[in-house]
C-alpha cells in the first residue's frame, strides 16, 4: 500500500483531522482570549508527537515491518492526549469564559487529568490490552504508592477543598502563622501568597486547611477595608477629651489617601500610665497593600494636629535634661521665633503698610499652625475670623457648588489666605487643602485689632490693597480698560472699607 494511503488510513483511525481542527481554532483564538500559556504549549507538544508518531507508523508499515505496531497504541495515546488538550483548551479558555463561567485553575487540571487517564484507557482496550488484568496485578504497586504520595495527595485534595467551597479566593489578603500577603494563586500542591516585601511564598495546601487562616479586611456584605491602630502618648497636662477631640477632628476632616470615610476613624484613650496617657487612633484602610504609607500619613496628621493645639507628645517620666532652661535661653528661643515670624510678615504685600514695630507686634501674637499633607486648612462656608500666613509648603484650593468640587488655584508659601474672613468677617469662599506638609501661622482678629485701633487709617490701606488685588483678577477674565480697572477698584475700596470698619467697630 502507498504511504500516503497508509498514513490517512492511520490519521483517520487515531481521530487526527479533529485534533488538527480544534487545535487550528485554538491557535487563532489566542490572539483574542486569554489562553493558559503552559497548556497551550503542552497541547502543541502532544500534537507534534503524536504526529511524528503517525509518519513512523506509516513509513514502517509501508515497507511490512513489525515496527509499525509497537508504534501504533502509543501514537494513539499521544492523539487522545491532544484531542484531550485541545478540547481543555477551547472548553475553559472560550466557551466557559463566554458564559461567564469562571472555573479555578486546579479545577480545570484536575478534570484534564481524568480525560487524560480515561482516553488513555480507552485507547488501551482499544488495541486489546487486558486492562482487569493489569489493574489487579499492579493493586500492591498502587498501595505503595499511593502511601508514598499521601502528602502529594493531601495538597491536591486541600487545594480543590480550598477551591470549591471558595473561602479562599486569589487577590484575597491573609495571614498563615508569620506569613502576610496577598494570594495570588491555588495550584495542585500549593497556595502562592505575595508579601509586601516582593516575596513569594508557597505554603503546602495541607498547612491551608489545617490551619487558622485569617482573611485580611474581609466582612460579610461590606467593603474590603483593614482596621488599623496608631499609639501616641500625650502627658496628663491636658485633659484626655481636649486630646481626643483635636486629634479625632483632625483626622476625620484631612484627607488621606487610603482612609475609609465610613466608619469614620476615632480617637480612643487606651491605658493610664504615670505620667501620661497611652491613645490610639483607630481607622479603616482600604488598600491593604499599603498600610505603612498610609500609617505614616495619619501619624503625620495626629503629629501636626498636636502642634496647632500646642499639646506636645509625652516624654518618659525618667527623662534627664542635659541642658538647664534658663530664662536667657527661654528669651533668645523666643526672640528668634519672633523675628522668623517677622520676616515672613516682610515678606507678603498684605503687611507692607506696617512700621516694624508694628509688625514685630503681630509676629508675637501669631500663633504656630502646622499642617500635615491631605489636612484641610480652610472649609467653604466656614466662618473663621483669621488669616493663614504659608511660610514654606504647598496648598490647593478648591470651589464647590453643592455638586462637584473642583480645583481653582494652587498656593505656594511664602503667601497667605483668609483675608476677607480677616477683615470683614465673611465666611469661607473655598475649602484649602495641604497638598505637602506645611509651615503656617495664624493670625487672629484680636491682634489685628489692637494695630488698627492704634492707627485707623490703616483700616484704608488695607482696604486699596485688597480692592486692587481683586479687581487684578477680575480685569484679567473681563479685559477691562485701565480706567474702569481703577473706577471699579476705587468701588470695591469703599465698600470693602466700610465692611473693615463696621466688622471692627471703628468709627
Amino acid at each position: 500500500m502507498h504511504f500516503f494511503e497508509i498514513l490517512w488510513a492511520e490519521a483517520s483511525r487515531s481521530f487526527t483531522p479533529l485534533v488538527l481542527f480544534l487545535a487550528c481554532i485554538a491557535f487563532l483564538l489566542a490572539k483574542w482570549v486569554a489562553i493558559d500559556k503552559p497548556r497551550f504549549k503542552a497541547m502543541f507538544f502532544f500534537i507534534a508527537a503524536h504526529l511524528i508518531g503517525l509518519v513512523a507508523t506509516a513509513g514502517f508499515a509501508s515497507v511490512g515491518s513489525d515496527a509499525s505496531e509497537l508504534l501504533r497504541t502509543p501514537t494513539w495515546i499521544l492523539g487522545a492526549a491532544s484531542l484531550v488538550g485541545a478540547s481543555a483548551t477551547l472548553l475553559f479558555a472560550v466557551i466557559l469564559p463566554r458564559m461567564r463561567l469562571h472555573t479555578p485553575p486546579i479545577v480545570q487540571d484536575v478534570v484534564v487529568a481524568i480525560a487524560m487517564v480515561g482516553s488513555t484507557l480507552g485507547v488501551l482496550s482499544r488495541a486489546g490490552v487486558n486492562l482487569s488484568g493489569l489493574i489487579a496485578t499492579s493493586a500492591v504497586f498502587t498501595a505503595m504508592l499511593g502511601f508514598s504520595l499521601q502528602d502529594v495527595i493531601g495538597n491536591i485534595a486541600g487545594g480543590l477543598a480550598l477551591q470549591v467551597d471558595n473561602s479562599i479566593e486569589t487577590g484575597d489578603w491573609i495571614k498563615v502563622g508569620d506569613v502576610t500577603g496577598r494570594v495570588v494563586e491555588i495550584r495542585w500542591r500549593h497556595t502562592s501568597v505575595e508579601t509586601r516585601n516582593w516575596e513569594t511564598v508557597l505554603i503546602p495546601n495541607t498547612v491551608m486547611t489545617k490551619s487558622n487562616v485569617t482573611i485580611l479586611g474581609r466582612r460579610r456584605g461590606q467593603p474590603t477595608q483593614l482596621r488599623r491602630f496608631i499609639y501616641f502618648n500625650v502627658d496628663w497636662r491636658f485633659q484626655p477629651g481636649d486630646v481626643v477631640n483635636v486629634v479625632q477632628n483632625a483626622v476625620r476632616g484631612a484627607q488621606l489617601a487610603n482612609v475609609a470615610r465610613e466608619p469614620q476613624p476615632n480617637v480612643v484613650l487606651l491605658e493610664m500610665g504615670e505620667s501620661y496617657g497611652k491613645y490610639a487612633v483607630r481607622y479603616w484602610l482600604t488598600d491593604i497593600a499599603v498600610d505603612n504609607a498610609t500609617d505614616s500619613s495619619v501619624s503625620a496628621c495626629v503629629y501636626f494636629a498636636l502642634q496647632r493645639a500646642d499639646m506636645t507628645l509625652a516624654m518618659p517620666a525618667h527623662a534627664v535634661f542635659v541642658t538647664q532652661e534658663t530664662t536667657d535661653r527661654k528669651v533668645i528661643k523666643t526672640e528668634k521665633q519672633v523675628m522668623r515670624r517677622r520676616q515672613l510678615l516682610s515678606s507678603l504685600e498684605l503687611f507692607n503698610g506696617l512700621s516694624d514695630a508694628e509688625r514685630t507686634e503681630l509676629a508675637r501674637t501669631m500663633k504656630y499652625a502646622p499642617f500635615a499633607r491631605g489636612e484641610v486648612m480652610t472649609r467653604q462656608g466656614a466662618e473663621a475670623h483669621w488669616l493663614y500666613l504659608m511660610e514654606d509648603g504647598k496648598a490647593v484650593v478648591r470651589v464647590s457648588d453643592g455638586l462637584n468640587d473642583r480645583e481653582v488655584a494652587q498656593l505656594e508659601g511664602p503667601c497667605f489666605f483668609g483675608e476677607m474672613s480677616l477683615l470683614t468677617g465673611e465666611p469661607r469662599s473655598a475649602t484649602v487643602v495641604a497638598d505637602s506638609e506645611v509651615e503656617c501661622f495664624r493670625l487672629d482678629k484680636a491682634a489685628v485689632q489692637q494695630i488698627i485701633d492704634a492707627r485707623p487709617q490703616l483700616a484704608e490701606q488695607l482696604a486699596k490693597l485688597l480692592a486692587d488685588r481683586r479687581v487684578a483678577l477680575q480685569s484679567a477674565k473681563e479685559n477691562l480698560t485701565a480706567d474702569a480697572a481703577r473706577e471699579r477698584a476705587a468701588r470695591e475700596a469703599n465698600a470693602l472699607l466700610t465692611r473693615i470698619r463696621s466688622f471692627f467697630a471703628l468709627s
